[in-house]
């Protein structure tokens, strides 16, 4: 049996922040709250998660230590899924890797609002004509600000180091394209339903591109995964990807073929749950240290 069906009372702790977790959870009934600090003066609920919701699945994917507390409002019942059994849950259970990818994505989606939001906050406190009193700001400055305060002083980003290495030796699937250096592979606006793996060559991912201001956020090389928030959610292309050299060669992956990939292919749905997890981790860095600006803007 690849799941545990656990029930929680109100106030039980299901999973504390900083234990090592090897399994993560779903809601089947019931709500549960997410906190950090719990116990403590400084306690904050972060949200309430509901019927449906996964929870502690970044600790399994990543093998990273519980970011926060999971306490069962009422009564809540859970099902538990081991990491070691991550595979026998998913053959078992096919829809439910397009399910927990979404979901990750979702949390993606959410965090690169505030990301969005919190740089657009720290560009009105830098400029002195900007109006810093009006009630819509000053909401998003107690926001970003209250996130700084109980995010972890020690955050650190991810190493690419691991996700490299597990990539490395990827196959490369049907799906595939080859670009000639200079070939845009997609614009910013654009909208896709895909994400890409490089298996060869080199891709720029651009901002500006074509433009006089045009500058390269960064080269991707074999084997990197790109453009992940085309297939997540549909969402217009932040940026420009373009082919660097001669026969670039890259894997194309749609949502609908992630079932049909676990077949063949388990280890690339791991790969690519594991760079969404890396993405979401480093994201959340550059969210943390982006807070810690406006505090020290607001509080000069």
């Amino acid at each position: 049996m690849s799941t545990i069906s656990k029930t929680y009372s109100n106030g039980e702790v299901i999973i504390k922040e900083g234990d090592i977790g090897n399994s993560f959870f779903q809601i089947m009934e019931g709500n549960a709250g997410v906190y950090v600090n719990y116990g403590k003066e400084d306690q904050v609920k972060l949200t309430v998660l509901n019927k449906g919701q996964y929870f502690g699945e970044m600790a399994v994917i990543e093998a990273y230590p519980r970011s926060s507390t999971v306490v069962a409002e009422g009564s809540a019942s859970v099902i538990e899924i081991p990491g070691s059994e991550l595979n026998t849950y998913f053959k078992d259970n096919p829809d439910k890797i397009i399910e927990l990818i979404k979901h990750i994505g979702n949390r993606l989606r959410a965090l690169t609002d505030d990301y969005d939001e919190a740089k657009a906050v720290l560009k009105n406190l830098e400029n002195p004509a900007d109006d810093k009193n009006s009630e819509s700001f000053l909401s998003k400055l107690k926001k970003h600000i209250g996130f700084y305060k109980i995010s972890k002083v020690d955050l650190t980003a991810p190493s690419a180091e691991a996700l490299r290495e597990q990539s490395k030796d990827l196959t490369k699937g049907e799906s595939t394209e080859t670009y000639s250096k200079g070939t845009i592979i997609y614009k910013k606006g654009e909208v896709s339903r895909c994400m890409y793996i490089l298996h060869g060559g080199s891709v720029g991912i651009y901002y500006n591109y074509g433009e006089d201001n045009e500058l390269m956020l960064t080269e991707l090389l074999p084997v990197a995964f790109f453009g992940e928030m085309g297939m997540l959610a549909g969402k217009e292309r932040s940026a420009t990807a373009v082919a660097k050299s001669e026969d670039t060669y890259v894997e194309i992956i749609r949502l609908e073929d992630l079932q049909d990939m676990f077949k063949t292919s388990p280890v690339k749905v791991d790969m690519i749950l594991r760079h969404l997890s890396f993405r979401l981790r480093s994201l959340t860095v550059d969210y943390f240290n982006t807070c810690k600006k406006i505090s020290e803007a607001y509080n000069r």
